[in-house]
């Protein structure tokens, strides 16, 4: 496979990530409308609770996704997804009450399930360590100009057509990037899953390992802020700082733009320094630390009484957390490689999405009992604190068990 045909297979997974953020922010719009919400009669519990369905069934299922792509290939499992999760976004427009809502986000989880799997398993066996961290930095930066974007074309949707209106053009639209995937990515049927001498991996023994456990816990407390901004960020400018919809759309816009932009950078400047012969671990735990100690200055800005302070926090933290974004994912491929990268990266991404549940529920809760915002931010601060204890302690080569140590990579054509 040629150069040119990889990096446009890796354009297309980019794009298929960022519809997929594109659909779970569309949500999170409607539910900072007070049309939406009336027609609804929805509380702060219940907007958390939509909040979190789709996560209900997207992280549960994430090994299971895993085990498919690794078992069956990339193209057909995530083509068949992809266009699952687009007529389920599109029927949202058909919503007529509040138990149709929550089931439609259960479905649209079921239907994302492998998208980040397939994804990472693509890079990990296309591409060389001095390659990922910029291909899983534009992956994911992609995965933050879904909400940066959506949250300007849903609101403008929302308050130009209606919240219906809005559902169904962003919902069906995005079906045409079915054709370039289908002429694009060459036919993978997978391989069953051995590793040196014809073993197989025993994944349980990674869990008796302290550096799964760093992962996990790391990986969730990254995803707490990131979801914690995704489902109710929009709703914090417009309810406790006096934004209108469309002027929170924007600073949406401008705190995962910039965490977008990070997160490329942040990548390439990693895979920079590998390349020049510094440790790949090292240098990516490293950015990975550094991007929670900057995300965690965002509880400033909820103290602040300033508008401005506030809104400059905001986008300074999530942007800051970007510099973990690609080194985070290419950390555990750096450390775990082999033939069940899909399965790994499934387990590693049901704890990314376990956040997702327990995000948007727990603020919704804590702003229902104490009236405000300020709780929640301070969750925030206590969440990013310990990924940055996980990710410097725990997540080291020395943890690896040894059969880890053993499994051969799968050495990409591209050097």
């Amino acid at each position: 496979m040629s150069d040119a045909r990889r990096w446009s297979i890796v354009g297309l997974l980019c794009f298929g990530m960022m519809v997929a953020f594109f659909d779970r922010a569309t949500l999170s719009v409607a539910l900072a409308s007070p049309e939406f919400k009336a027609q609804f009669q929805l509380t702060d519990w219940m907007r958390g609770a939509l909040g979190s369905a789709f996560f209900l069934s997207y992280a549960f299922l994430q090994v299971p996704g895993g085990f498919v792509v690794d078992r069956f290939g990339v193209k057909r499992p995530y083509g068949l997804s992809y266009f699952f999760w687009c007529v389920t976004a599109g029927l949202t427009a058909l919503a007529r009450g509040f138990p149709m809502l929550l089931g439609l986000r259960v479905m649209l989880g079921i239907g994302e399930v492998v998208v980040t799997p397939a994804s990472l398993k693509w890079i990990g066996t296309n591409l060389p360590e001095v390659r990922r961290g910029l291909a899983t930095g534009l992956l994911f930066a992609f995965a933050k100009l879904g909400p940066a974007f959506g949250t300007i074309v849903a609101a403008k949707l929302l308050q130009n057509y209606g919240w219906r209106v809005m559902f169904l053009i962003t919902g069906f639209g995005a079906l045409l990037w079915l054709i370039p995937w289908w002429l694009t990515v060459p036919l993978d049927r997978g391989q069953p899953l051995r590793g040196a001498g014809g073993t197989q991996p025993r994944l349980a023994s990674l869990f008796k390992t302290p550096l799964i456990w760093g992962i996990l816990i790391g990986t969730f407390s990254y995803n707490y802020f990131q979801y914690f901004c995704l489902t109710w960020l929009p709703a914090y400018f417009v309810e406790h700082r006096g934004l209108s919809l469309t002027s929170s759309g924007w600073y949406n816009f401008f705190t995962f733009g910039g965490m977008a932009i990070v997160a490329v950078a942040a990548g390439w400047a990693a895979d920079s320094l590998i390349r020049w012969g510094h440790d790949p671990a090292l240098v990516r735990r490293l950015f990975t630390a550094a991007g929670f100690l900057v995300a965690s200055t965002e509880v400033f800005g909820a103290w602040t009484s300033s508008q401005t302070l506030a809104l400059t926090f905001a986008i300074v933290s999530l942007s800051g957390l970007g510099l973990a974004t690609a080194n985070y994912w290419a950390l555990t491929q750096t450390l775990l490689p082999g033939p069940a990268v899909g399965r790994i990266a499934g387990i590693q991404n049901m704890a990314s999405n376990l956040a997702g549940i327990v995000a948007p529920m727990l603020t919704g809760w804590l702003k229902e009992v104490t009236g405000g915002y300020m709780a929640a931010f301070q969750a925030v601060l206590v969440f990013l604190l310990l990924g940055l204890v996980c990710y410097l302690g725990l997540v080291r080569r020395k943890y690896v068990p040894a059969e880890f140590r053993n499994w051969g990579e799968r050495a990409p054509v591209a050097t």
